[in-house]
């Protein structure tokens, strides 16, 4: 049978206020051309449907419309986990209906299988669909202790036994399949996955899926990637890049063929769809941005823009370049004194309304902070002083 694993859509995501739904819909559309095409027998989708456990109602719509596409109206059966973005209430909300037409809707960590006849030969494919295992979710306390190594070697011996109980259900004359969506040890991440781990304790080992699968598929990473241990578990990535961390990634998704009682073999299927994410380091001042500009470069990009200056940039400045290409999210001037300055202990030497006064100017594009914004800043932040120094006092 062939398998397509994707997962972190984000449906619903924005990119500073800018909504990615267009290009959202545009690689949802590509993937139903590529189940046609490569003769799609099953879908796995990993986690993370959507960006929030409230998604606006337009990402709503386009997951049931894309997913009714995607099954070819139920032909080709889809299972769907919720990911540590999604709400698994909303989620299985339209499971009961959903069900019925090959769409396989899970919100909390299952270890009953599912089993499914897939294809025109009617192959058995058997999968735990083990949605993002959070210890709320899981309704169980991992440890009384703080250590962080104790709590994840507790969460890896968790997911573990959890494993080993669900896989006794595989068969020697099935295709053995694992969905999660989980941060593992080794996995590379990106800036927009917003993280499933208190700092490494909330991490699985990979030999925790070690139990007879064919395949695990994870969802969370955004990067695709193969996780390295003792049996072939991989992240598909996201469809599209979300965070300027991502640019230059190449999004893919995978094909897995699989067969009872053989390895599986597997392609990463690359996607054209959504605008690439840029970052452009302007050495020679605006005049060279403006020549990029003339000469159409990355005409159909999201750029994060630093510009190297001796001078400010007016508000005219920014408006003219925001003018020139829409896709500008960040304009970060960079001035002399602050390369000089970028060691973290000569940051850290400057007072702290002028660390502020930087922060804004970067976040804002060369906005400059009132004097009222900078005397609210130093107001809080002389609260959290005093915020501290009480604790202190208590311990």
């Amino acid at each position: 049978m062939r398998i397509l694993h994707t997962a972190d859509w984000h449906l619903g995501k924005t990119l500073e206020g800018r909504s990615r739904l267009p290009e959202q819909e545009d690689v949802l559309n590509e993937m139903v051309e590529i189940v046609k095409d490569d003769q799609i027998d099953l879908i796995v989708m990993a986690g993370d449907v959507y960006d929030t456990v409230n998604p606006p109602a337009a990402a709503e719509q386009l997951f049931y419309d894309s997913i009714v596409r995607l099954t070819q109206n139920g032909r080709i059966p889809i299972a769907v986990i919720s990911g540590n973005h999604d709400s698994p209430d909303r989620l299985m909300a339209s499971h009961p209906i959903a069900e019925k037409y090959g769409i396989h809707l899970y919100g909390l960590p299952r270890l009953e299988p599912l089993k499914l006849r897939v294809g025109r030969d009617e192959e058995e494919a058997i999968i735990i669909p083990f949605s993002y295992p959070s210890e709320s979710r899981l309704k169980q306390a991992l440890t009384a202790e703080a250590d962080e190594g104790r709590l994840q070697k507790a969460y890896s011996a968790v997911i573990r036994s959890m494993m080993e109980q669900a896989s006794k259900a595989f068969s020697a004359h099935s295709v053995n399949l694992i969905m999660s969506h989980l941060y593992t040890l080794g996995g590379a991440e990106s800036d927009s996955e917003r993280p499933v781990q208190v700092g490494g304790a909330y991490t699985v080992d990979p030999s925790a899926f070690d139990v007879g699968a064919h395949y695990t598929a994870l969802g969370h990473l955004h990067r695709p990637q193969n996780v390295k241990g003792p049996s072939l578990v991989r992240y598909s990535g996201s469809p599209l890049a979300y965070s300027f961390s991502e640019a230059g990634q190449a999004k893919s998704v995978t094909i897995i063929e699989a067969a009872a009682g053989q390895p599986v073999r597997y392609e990463e299927r690359f996607l054209r769809s959504g605008k690439p994410l840029v970052a452009w380091d302007a050495k020679n001042g605006l005049q060279q941005v403006y020549s990029w500009l003339e000469e159409g470069i990355d005409a159909d990009a999201w750029i994060d823009l630093k510009i190297h200056l001796t001078d400010a940039l007016t508000l005219e400045d920014i408006h003219k370049l925001r003018s020139l290409h829409s896709g500008i999210i960040h304009i970060r001037p960079i001035f002399p004194e602050m390369e000089r300055q970028d060691a973290p202990g000569q940051r850290l030497a400057l007072p702290l309304d002028e660390l502020f006064r930087r922060f804004y100017s970067r976040q804002t594009g060369g906005g400059e902070a009132s004097d009222e914004l900078i005397r609210l800043f130093m107001e809080l932040a002389s609260r959290d002083e005093e915020d501290e120094t009480a604790l202190e006092g208590i311990g």
